[in-house]
């Protein structure tokens, strides 16, 4: 048996999530990538520990992500990754990460790449922690929300929190 089988097997099977959505357009009508998030969330059985909006601000966006660090195991932001000039999520993110999970955005490009061919590459998906808190950046689509969570973030949730708790 692998390390990883042993952690996986050691790691809880419920966490605490929250999902910040980053737009300047969507409305809680109308966010159908974090509607996903949550739907994915709560059908592997976490537990969604709250859900917001916040405008490409990346002051609003940090303070929103701090004010989440110490009341849930994992924040999962969906938008402002691409390269447009409002786009400043991987930014924002990235200046607060203590530390990075490189793997991630590489395989999520990866898996993307088999997808979508080429414009894989302009995707900013990113990861890493804040503390003892698990922070996954996701593209505002909901399809690459969808891949992301069912291909690394779900099968790895568990395992990650238990890391993050050791």
């Amino acid at each position: 048996m692998t390390s990883a089988t042993t952690h996986k097997q050691d790691s809880p099977e419920t966490v605490r999530c929250y999902v910040l959505t980053v737009s300047d357009s969507r409305t809680d009508a109308t966010d159908k990538s974090g509607d996903a998030v949550v739907e994915l969330l709560q059908g592997a059985g976490h537990e969604l520990t709250g859900r917001r909006i916040v405008k490409y601000d990346p002051a609003m966006l940090r303070g929103a992500l701090k004010s989440q660090q110490n009341n849930t195991d994992v924040i999962i932001t969906t938008g402002g990754t691409g390269i447009t000039m409002r786009d400043s999520t991987f930014e924002a993110i990235t200046a607060l990460l203590d530390k990075h999970l490189d793997g991630f955005g590489e395989l999520f490009r990866m898996l993307s790449y088999a997808e979508i061919g080429s414009a894989a590459m302009l995707s900013r998906a990113c990861a890493g922690t804040l503390g003892r808190t698990a922070v996954f950046s996701l593209p505002g689509s909901e399809h690459a929300v969808r891949l992301a969570m069912t291909r690394l973030i779900l099968p790895e949730l568990g395992h990650v929190v238990r890391e993050l708790r050791r």
